[in-house]
C-alpha cells in the first residue's frame, strides 16, 4: 500500500511538469512555433495567441500573418 500510494504523490506531483503553459512565453515565442504545436494543445495555444493580436506590433503582426498562413498550406 506505501509503495502504491509514494507511486501516486510522484506522479501527482510530476504531472505538472508535462503540461504547457503558452502565457509563460513572450509573444515572438508564440508566433515562432506556429505550426509546430501537438494537437492536443492547440486550443491553448490559438486561445494565449489571440489575446495578444491587439497588443503586437505591426512586425510581430506581420510574422504572425506569413507564420498562419505557412500553417495552414501544411494542413
Amino acid at each position: 500500500m506505501k509503495k502504491f500510494l509514494s507511486i501516486f504523490v510522484l506522479l501527482f506531483l510530476l504531472t505538472p511538469l508535462f503540461a504547457v503553459d503558452y502565457s509563460e512565453m513572450s509573444t515572438q515565442e508564440l508566433i515562432e512555433i506556429i505550426g509546430f504545436v501537438k494537437k492536443e494543445n492547440i486550443a491553448k495555444f490559438e486561445k494565449e495567441l489571440k489575446s495578444r493580436v491587439s497588443t503586437m506590433s505591426v512586425k510581430e503582426k506581420n510574422q504572425y500573418i506569413i507564420n498562419m498562413k505557412k500553417s495552414k498550406d501544411k494542413r
